[in-house]
């Protein structure tokens, strides 16, 4: 790929939680009956001929077992599976810092971690105290990020900023105080990488929020502005749909149901 502003963009299915239940999803189910809906667990990949980006860490087998989730694979042994090895990646973007999304630092030596000034704040300050927010958090994955900014490895951003070129994140508040989705110039135009400013598609289309959340106006704002940046719905990229996996295609044959390419035009 020539022109260094336009990137192919994948999805990394690494775990998954079957047995969730719609209620679970919802902070006023939209379907009011009783059901079964699975979130599954992703990382991205940003990639061009002149840069590889990775969105997210994810968690590893033993934090798996500790919350109940299935780890079918580590972050980066799904990485590995594009050609992409984390030991040398240079940056990596966390959108927040809750337990699914910022494990596994130490698999990234190489890399800079970007993320924004409110989320260090919080999850480091006074609402950790409550349970309430401080569930969906590890300590270690938090002091494993604190660790690294004393060692000069962490750049902060305080509301829209610039990783690369063709690559912007953006803060949104909402599921956490510093939430950030990410923004990336694709040959199909600028795709979000929404991350848990949307969890599911139906959170956005069915404007039914999803009830781990900090501030739901902020959420319900994000979603609009997501949709503001993408041109699309489609350009939309929840964070745990399963349905990522049938929209988009896998780049090969044998990594159906685990990788989806993102920049190209959906299936259905």
């Amino acid at each position: 790929m020539s022109n260094s502003e336009t990137y192919e963009v994948y999805a990394i299915r690494y775990g998954t939680f079957a047995e969730r239940l719609r209620r679970d999803n919802f902070i006023t189910p939209p379907d009011p009956h009783e059901g079964g809906m699975p979130i599954d667990y992703f990382v991205w990949a940003i990639v061009n001929d002149d840069r590889t980006v990775v969105v997210d860490t994810g968690f590893d087998a033993e934090e798996g077992v500790q919350r109940n989730r299935t780890i079918e694979r580590l972050p980066r042994e799904g990485l590995e599976m594009i050609g992409v090895d984390a030991a040398k990646v240079k940056d990596v973007i966390i959108t927040h810092l809750h337990y699914d999304h910022a494990g596994t630092l130490g698999d990234f030596p190489a890399a800079r971690f970007h993320i924004q000034d409110s989320e260090v704040t919080y999850a480091t300050g006074r609402h950790m105290c409550q349970p309430t927010f401080g569930h969906s958090y590890s300590c270690d994955h938090v002091v494993d990020l604190v660790r690294n900014v004393f060692a000069g490895r962490v750049a902060f951003h305080d509301g829209d900023g610039e990783v690369a070129p063709g690559i912007t994140v953006h803060h949104v508040g909402g599921h956490t105080m510093g939430l950030q989705f990410v923004c990336v110039t694709t040959r199909r135009g600028p795709l979000v990488l929404a991350s848990d400013a949307a969890h599911f598609y139906e959170n956005m289309h069915a404007v039914a929020p999803f009830p781990i959340v900090y501030n739901v106006a902020d959420m319900l704002d994000g979603h609009r502005r997501m949709h503001d940046m993408a041109g699309s719905a489609d350009h939309v990229i929840p964070g745990h749909d399963p349905l990522v996996m049938t929209y988009y295609p896998a780049p090969k044959s044998n990594l159906n149901g685990v990788v989806a390419r993102l920049d190209v035009d959906p299936q259905s």
